[in-house]
């Protein structure tokens, strides 16, 4: 059974791309019928975060990746990491290193300007004599001297590092006991089952102190797929600017959870040219293999019309709810559908869409100067009065067409073009030249509201 882990240290949000590693994580183990787990990696005492712990977990609630079992928290676990430090004492394969901090300083330094490798020497490895007083040791594991350490990753392929170039005796306790990293992560990961590693390629240069631990506990090795960076369109690193922010702050801006994921899943793997995948076929596509060897470039262009396909196709009870989120309530609105349906295939965002509603249904409290130059020129207001005047006289208004079919009316015994009346009307309107159909814009208003808007800014104009 296939079993893989997401796990983030709370020490700030979490950014699109450990949600991406952590959704290549989800969707290889779903299609394998196997587990996924949450493993928050809470050891760093000193930088840790409750507040990021649960903007971690409210996350995975919103983007609907559901994680098996319980989420494992790391801080509960100091129990079980002291038993194996113990073992490997035990067994000779790790020591107590009284090495002082300034003594470790003073060697690297030495190091430095004998432009050698900065590493630990090994004056612990095999100490026989009285420990030093006043200091609290590090345990260290013994690391091999020489050799090499293969990695077969599932993106990259075979990777050798030589032992003597990468390796020292890494501390795998510091003096107050607390475990390190790079120990607690292959020791869980082994009592977890974890057999399948999806990780950003900037962890490549902890796997190979990791199979240390692996290979001193008698652990199996999981199979490694290291994925490379998100980059942003110059090829850099991704900044917050970028794009490389709080995920929950794309809920704040009106992204889908599923066109985050969408997007997400084609940074770096692909299937053909498709583009749009619906969670069952990305759970059936996916194969981490197929990830490719080189960085992936973040668009923002292509999140938005991800997002613009996704909020097309969301139901209108639906977009009702989610709208809620950002301070627009429409469940009484008699004409709600009407107005959905006008402005959702607008909408790159539901912030956006929003906005362009309550453009809609808010009066326009000034018209845009450039507007109104473009639009009120000629016989604009001839033209307006003239439309005002058949919306008066009717007396059933109601569909969309029916708004539609008086415009077609002035435009046909004026004359005219339909700009002529359509930019006027608009500004009238919404105060500016761009919004969704006039004739649903009216339709939503209603008789009364459209005619005190359009007699509005004809006394702003005459």
């Amino acid at each position: 059974m296939v079993v893989t882990r997401f796990a983030p240290s709370p020490t700030g949000y979490l950014h699109i791309g450990g949600l991406r590693t952590a959704l290549f994580s989800y969707l290889w183990a779903k299609k394998n019928g196997g587990k996924f787990v949450l493993r928050i990696e809470d050891t760093d005492k000193a930088r840790n975060s409750e507040a990021a712990a649960q903007a971690i977990v409210k996350a995975f609630e919103w983007l609907g990746l559901e994680h098996d079992g319980e989420i494992i928290y790391q801080s509960q676990r100091d129990d079980i990491y002291a038993k194996y430090i113990q073992q490997l004492l035990d067994e000779g394969k790790a020591y107590k290193c009284y090495m002082s901090k300034e003594e470790l300083d003073t060697l690297r330094e030495t190091q430095m300007a004998n432009k050698e490798r900065t590493k630990y020497n090994g004056m612990y490895r095999d100490f026989k004599g009285t420990p030093p007083e006043g200091v609290e040791p590090v345990i260290r594991i013994k690391a091999p001297l020489s050799g090499e350490i293969i990695v077969n990753d599932g993106v990259k392929g075979e990777i050798s590092f030589q032992a003597e170039d990468i390796l020292d005796d890494f501390v795998i306790a510091r003096a107050d006991g607390s475990p390190t990293y790079n120990f607690v992560v292959a020791v869980d990961d082994a009592l977890m089952g974890i057999n399948e590693v999806i990780r950003g390629d900037d962890h490549l240069s902890n796997t190979p102190k990791q199979i240390v631990v692996y290979e001193a506990l008698g652990f199996s090795i999981p199979n490694f797929y290291h994925v490379p960076m998100i980059h942003n369109s110059a090829g850099k690193k991704l900044s917050k600017r970028d794009g490389a922010t709080d995920v929950m702050a794309y809920k704040e801006m009106g992204y889908l959870p599923h066109a985050l994921l969408n997007f997400l899943v084609r940074l770096g793997w692909s299937h053909g040219d498709q583009e749009i995948f619906s969670m069952q076929e990305m759970r059936t596509l996916f194969n981490p293999k197929d990830i490719n060897k080189s960085a992936s470039i973040y668009n923002t262009e292509k999140l938005d019309w991800l997002n613009a396909h996704y909020i097309k196709n969301t139901p209108n009870a639906q977009l009702t709810e989610l709208l809620q989120e950002y301070d627009l309530v429409l469940t009484s609105h008699d004409k709600k559908e009407i107005l959905l349906d006008a402005i959702k295939e607008r909408a790159k965002t539901l912030k956006e869409m929003a906005d362009l509603i309550k453009e809609v249904i808010n009066r326009p409290a000034s018209y845009d100067e450039k507007a109104l130059k473009k639009a009120f020129k000629g016989n604009a207001l001839e033209v307006l009065k003239t439309f005002a005047t058949k919306v008066s006289n009717a007396n059933e208004l109601h569909l969309p067409s029916d708004y539609h079919h008086l415009m077609q009316e002035v435009v046909d015994e004026m004359e005219i073009g339909f700009g002529k009346i359509g930019q006027p009307l608009r500004v009238a309107l919404l105060g500016k030249l761009s919004g969704p159909g006039l004739d649903s814009v009216m339709s939503v208003l209603g008789k009364e509201e459209t005619l005190l808007r359009i007699h509005n800014a004809i006394d702003a104009n005459s």
